[in-house]
């Protein structure tokens, strides 16, 4: 898979110095500056310390399974167009080496909920889904609802459909909710909703992170 981050520093040379330096165990595959220039640091077939803990579906050594892409960026600036730019050249040279399914390309804080919220609400996921490098819920007719029921029935519904998709299962509905909405729906608040419930079914349905797994 592909785990996107930002490198909440101020500069993308100040960023490589970490990334280059041992003593601080943390690397990346590629960094992408915020003037579109691509830096490649750790072979694509080698293993980086990007990922760190958390886990996609079964993948629980995502470092093992995975390349990582960090974006120049604090984390509460808007992406460069020229940047993201370069981030879909580079997304779809990996496609094709690698044969990586769009729903396979996630953000960090996809993979740990909680721990990381990186790339963030400004990154724009729905264009990489439009260019077929990742994908985007659709709220089709018939769709889930919330209903009137058992106490927290809704949540476990809605933690069943993330699981499916690839979340990791927590007893947070909460967290869940946040990890959720901070990549498909960044500007909703309040509690888990009807748009919420029908945009993880439908993912869930259409990109189950064990495609022999049918999802209902």
């Amino acid at each position: 898979m592909v785990v996107i981050h930002y490198t909440a520093m101020t500069t993308a040379r100040a960023a490589a110095d970490t990334l280059c330096n041992p003593e601080t165990e943390v690397s990346a595959h590629y960094l992408i500056a915020e003037d579109g220039e691509v830096v490649s640091l750790v072979p694509e077939a080698l293993r980086a310390w990007h990922a760190g803990a958390g886990a996609w579906g079964g993948v629980t050594d995502v470092n093992s399974r995975s390349i990582g892409i960090e974006l120049a960026n604090t984390g509460f600036t808007p992406f460069a167009a020229t940047q993201i730019d370069a981030l879909t050249d580079l997304l779809n040279g990996i496609k094709a080496r690698w044969d990586i399914r769009p729903e396979r390309v996630i953000g960090h804080s996809d993979m740990a909920p909680g721990r990381k919220i990186d790339p963030g609400g400004r990154f724009d996921w729905r264009r990489l889904a439009l260019e077929g490098l990742s994908v985007w819920p659709s709220l089709v007719a018939g769709a889930p609802s919330l209903e009137e029921g058992p106490r927290g029935a809704d949540d476990a519904r809605f933690g069943a459909a993330m699981a499916a998709f690839g979340y990791t299962a927590t007893d947070d509905p909460a967290l869940l909710l946040q990890s959720f909405r901070l990549r498909f729906r960044p500007g909703a608040k309040g509690p888990l909703d009807a748009t919420d419930l029908a945009m993880i079914t439908d993912l869930a349905r259409r990109f189950p992170v064990d495609v022999n797994a049918a999802w209902a």
